[in-house]
Order: C-alpha cells, then structure tokens, then sequence
C-alpha cells in the first residue's frame, strides 16, 4: 500500500512547514488535490495518515481531500475535455493523440494550523 508511503511525506512537509514562531501548535486540517490517475485511494490514505499522524503535531488534523478529474487536450483538433473511462480518444475529431493536462496532481494545497494563544484564530499556510 503506497498510501503509507504518501501518508509519512505528508506529515513531514506539514511538520516542516510549521512556521517557527507557530512550533508546537497543532495542524487542524491539511488540504490535498489528488488527481484521479494518482492510483491514490483516499480512504486508504486517510487510514493511513491517522496511523502516521499520532504523536506529531498532525494528530487529530483532518484530511481533506479534493479530488482532481482527469482532464485531456486533443493535440489535433485542440479540444479539451474531462473523461470518466479509460479511453484516451477525442470525442470531437476521434484523434488517439491527447494530452493528460490534469488528473496526476498529488499536492497539498494548504495547512491550517490552531493558533492556541487567540480563541477561534487559524492560520493557513
């Protein structure tokens, strides 16, 4: 399960990126954009971010996961288009030469982070 892999990364860039004046507050909620050709399942990482999170400034932190669709340009005809079946061909001009332009994100969007010291002040970084 390479879910456990991704999970682990996660946590140490959302540790890393606790800013220095802001260490040893805790991180309410780190936001993914995962493309649908990522192979990740987002059940599988979350199960697996839990496990990882314990014990870091993460545990608790909700992960909130936006999923990409798979998006395509055909590079004859230039139309783009979202497809939900894994058949790359223009549905325009049926040309097999198309570009994924979106689908393989795997990023993490933003941090939220409970400022502890202000009641109901987050931070997002």
């Amino acid at each position: 399960m390479h879910e456990m892999g991704i999970a682990m990364e996660i946590v140490e860039i959302a540790t890393a990126s606790i800013p220095a004046g802001m260490k040893g507050q805790r991180v309410e909620r780190v936001n993914l954009k995962i493309g649908k050709l990522s192979a990740v399942v987002p059940e599988n990482l979350r199960f697996c971010f839990e496990i990882v999170a314990k014990d870091t400034p993460l545990c608790n932190a909700e992960l909130n996961i936006e999923e990409v669709p798979v998006v395509v340009r055909c590079r004859d005809c230039h139309s783009q288009e979202t497809i939900n079946e894994p058949v790359f061909a223009c549905r325009k001009c049926s040309s097999g030469s198309v570009e994924v332009i979106s689908g393989r994100e795997l990023d993490i969007n933003s941090i939220e982070i409970t400022d502890e010291g202000e009641p109901d002040a987050d931070k997002t970084i």
